[in-house]
């Protein structure tokens, strides 16, 4: 099995984030097989039409952009504020999506985890991010589903990483099916590539036949 690029976008600015930490746990899981980097966004500008009409992006848009599109796949952990997706990461998702036709989202495989102390564990931000995804054309992974409810810092040993119990198991389990949610769609994609390239071989035969 392939070893997977994934780039980590978490949609917490704090320093000690739950979600930063289950993103961590959940890659240290599946290390063997999925090479994770967190891409940072905080540093990103209010996204702006007027930008899109200007040969000089800003640095941080061009920094990003580049990150997410030399990723395989997109890994998602954020909270929920106010039942719906951070600030931060919706700018982020606004930034990657533009100009116009450029968006380096584009068939990228992903999946959405959401973390909070509540117990319903960041549905709404979940879903919300979804809706957001189906339209950026993202196959986004539909099981396990991923709301972790009841998460606090008392989740986590002194090296920030998920203490042994009920939720490592469910990280650990999401971690594998992550990992062959990507191989499937990526190795899909490739054997379609395959397939439509040796039709159009075989019918420009047919016509010089």
């Amino acid at each position: 099995m392939a070893n997977y690029k994934i780039a980590i976008i978490v949609g917490s600015l704090r320093k000690d984030s739950i979600n930063r930490k289950i993103a961590r746990s959940m890659c240290a899981i599946r290390g063997d097989k999925l090479e994770c980097g967190m891409v940072e966004i905080g540093d990103l500008p209010l996204y702006n039409q007027d930008y899109d009409l200007q040969r000089a992006q800003p640095e941080a848009y061009v920094r990003f952009r580049e990150q997410i599109a030399a990723a395989d796949g997109i890994l998602f952990c954020t909270p929920e504020y106010n039942r719906g997706v951070p600030g931060v990461l919706k700018n982020a998702i606004d930034v990657g999506s533009r100009p116009y036709g450029r968006s380096v989202w584009d068939r990228k495989p992903a999946a959405i985890i959401s973390a909070s102390p509540g117990a319903i564990g960041g549905f709404g931000a979940n879903h919300q991010l979804r809706q957001a995804c189906v339209f950026l054309n993202m196959p986004v992974m539909q099981q396990p589903e991923a709301y972790l409810g009841h998460v606090s810092d008392d989740s986590f040993d002194n090296d920030g990483c998920l203490k042994d119990g009920p939720l490592k198991d469910v990280v650990g389990k999401l971690a594998h099916a992550f990992h062959d949610w990507v191989e499937m769609i990526l190795r899909a994609r490739e054997l379609l590539e395959h397939d439509a390239a040796r039709t159009e071989r075989a019918a420009k035969k047919m016509q010089t036949a």
